[in-house]
């Protein structure tokens, strides 16, 4: 049984708050999402991402094949992607809305994750926290290409510029990832505004401070409100 938590906050600085999450009831699918674009078009293509990657998911059934799952992620994001590029192309308000997403499915030992963009999944085991996702950002390029280093990647000053986005283009690559788990893993998967704020071994302090998911996805928010809260912060905590 998996044990969920989750929080949604605007921060300090912001008004409105564009990130958004959903989780599946009864399917282990979780998803968050943060939204880019002017006026409010931000918060619509996150709150699109999620909800219409649910209701595929609920009118599409998930194959027990394990490698046909890929497959048939990818297609419900290709079918996602559609839907908010046409929204942002029918309307002058919403021109240039998309949205960050990273989900995860857990079935049985395995967890598989699927994210476009550089809202993260992490994974924390025996002390150790793993980030499981790769961002897609102009920083995170060039340190795959060997111009910068890892740490000229944390304050790079393109590091919040993203090269993926669901709805960003008319064609979406998601990267793919499928992971062994055990009892009493930790997932964390979040938007910028935490990572952005927290880095890991203050992600990691905090849970070892808190069992209980509730708690410790309020008390990352948090934290990450009382280091600046510069942008939108939404977490969800699963303790396998």
């Amino acid at each position: 049984m998996v044990h969920a938590g989750f929080r949604t906050d605007s921060g300090r600085k912001r008004r409105n708050n564009e990130d958004s999450y959903f989780i599946l009831p009864g399917s282990d699918i979780y998803m968050v999402a943060d939204g880019v674009g002017g006026h409010n078009s931000g918060e619509r293509a996150s709150r699109m991402a999620v909800g219409n990657i649910a209701k595929e998911l609920m009118d599409n059934k998930m194959p027990d094949d394990e490698s046909e799952l890929r497959t048939y992620f990818l297609n419900i994001l290709s079918r996602v992607n559609t839907d908010i590029w046409n929204e942002s192309l029918a309307s002058p308000e919403n021109s240039g809305m998309a949205t960050t997403l990273v989900m995860t499915y857990i079935r049985k030992e395995e967890a598989y994750f699927i994210n476009v963009g550089d809202s993260r999944g992490y994974v924390i085991r025996d002390g150790k926290i793993e980030q499981i996702t790769k961002d897609h950002t102009v920083p995170e390029e060039e340190f795959e290409r060997g111009y910068i280093t890892r740490e000229e990647l944390k304050y790079h000053p393109d590091r919040h510029k993203i090269t993926r986005a669901l709805g960003g283009e008319m064609t979406v690559k998601p990267d793919f990832y499928k992971i062994d788990i055990r009892k009493e893993d930790i997932i964390i998967l979040c938007t910028d505004g935490l990572y952005g704020e927290l880095d890991e071994n203050e992600i990691l302090d905090l849970t070892d401070k808190y069992e209980n998911m509730a708690d410790l996805s309020r008390e990352l928010v948090n934290a990450a409100n009382r280091k600046g809260g510069a942008d939108n912060i939404t977490v969800i905590t699963l303790k396998v």
